[in-house]
């Protein structure tokens, strides 16, 4: 029995390191040359990326026991009861479309928009399940997305936040990379993408407070607080942000992954007023308070960066976290309430026009 448990053990292990050294899911590691260009950065030190003012994104051994432990804990109401159903949205809906600035919500952090004759994916997770395997993540709330990649049609841009699975998808971006004109990530992301067979012309990397113009729009990278990684051994070798897209006359946030800090008052200073902004709100956990806001925060956030509306992102798809799955919604609905703030709560793939943002208020996660 002993030796038949030994060979189980090892030939897990040898699959287990064939599969993290093989796979291309976890994308491509910097050259000596670009290392060399990522020390330009006030944000890279000793080889790896730091927060502002160097705070540490890390777990004591306790808490990391605590925290697998809770993967394993029954929470109620984890996970709706049946699956959400989402509005569609065809080919040429969103190729004729000419008209005003408008968002549609995939979940949890994915968008698509629609600006200046633009069309562009933000965070564009579209898989089944935020992981480097289907076995080693939990499926998504919906059996359909609004629209599937292969129909989506031509994309001009791609922004990246960061390279966690919630956001930066190797099968999603397989099926969209010849459909895409130019990638835009924070720095060190773009080798996953040369990894994946993306050319190196049309990736941007940024880091924060760069901004970058493309054609009629400006896009800028600034700070969030949080961490990367897909691996075992690549923590922090890739930055991670926050976006801002601004027209001339528009100015819109999005938030990326982040622990609550004083870089909110920063960008609302340097960048506001923002006339939407998408703020992460979910996945948040006790053991892990700097890497992701509670939803109260959210709000918080909100006022920091002084948006005249916000919604509600990084829920609704996934569960990741030990909470149930409308907690985060339920609670920033109230704070939000109590802070003065507008929040819309559209439905994954409702149509969300910028100047008619006051009617999407409903609780649809009620029903």
């Amino acid at each position: 029995m002993l030796i038949g448990s030994g060979i189980i053990i090892a030939v897990l292990l040898i699959v287990g390191i064939l599969f993290v050294n093989l796979s291309p899911q976890f994308g491509g590691k910097a050259t000596k040359e670009e290392q060399l260009i990522y020390t330009n950065s006030e944000n890279y030190k000793k080889e790896k990326f730091i927060n502002l003012g160097n705070i540490k994104i890390e777990m004591s051994a306790g808490n990391m026991i605590k925290a697998i432990g809770g993967m394993f804990k029954s929470i109620p109401n984890a996970r709706p009861k049946k699956a959400i159903e989402v509005q569609k949205i065809d080919s040429l809906n969103i190729a004729n479309y000419n008209s005003k600035t408008r968002f549609i919500w995939f979940g949890h952090s994915a968008f698509l928009v629609q600006m200046n004759d633009k069309t562009i994916l933000i965070d564009p997770m579209f898989g089944n399940a935020p992981a480097p395997h289907p076995l080693l993540g939990t499926k998504r709330f919906s059996t359909e997305l609004p629209i599937e990649i292969e129909k989506l049609p031509k994309i001009d841009a791609v922004l990246i936040s960061h390279d966690h699975y919630d956001h930066l998808d190797y099968e999603s971006i397989q099926k969209l990379k010849d459909k895409v004109g130019k990638f835009y990530t924070p720095l060190g992301v773009g080798v996953h993408l040369q990894e994946w067979g993306i050319e190196k012309e049309r990736i941007v990397e940024l880091d924060w407070w760069q901004e970058v113009i493309f054609d009629d729009l400006t896009f800028a990278s600034t700070p969030a607080q949080h961490f990367s990684g897909r691996g075992l051994s690549d923590r922090d070798k890739t930055l991670w942000c926050s976006w801002i897209i601004q027209s001339e006359t528009e100015n819109i946030f999005f938030s990326g992954d982040s622990g609550y800090g004083s870089h909110f008052k920063e960008i609302g200073e340097k960048y506001g007023d923002f006339d939407f902004a998408m703020i992460e709100c979910g996945q948040y956990n006790e053991l892990w308070p700097d890497v992701h806001m509670f939803p109260e925060e959210t709000a918080q956030a909100g006022a920091d960066i002084k948006a005249k509306k916000i919604m509600p992102i990084h829920w609704g798809a996934f569960k990741l976290a030990q909470h149930s799955w409308i907690d985060p919604i339920e609670r920033v609905s109230i704070k939000a309430k109590e802070l003065n703030i507008e929040l819309i709560t559209p439905k994954i793939g409702e149509s969300i026009e910028l100047e008619n943002l006051a009617n999407l208020t409903s609780t649809w996660w009620k029903n």
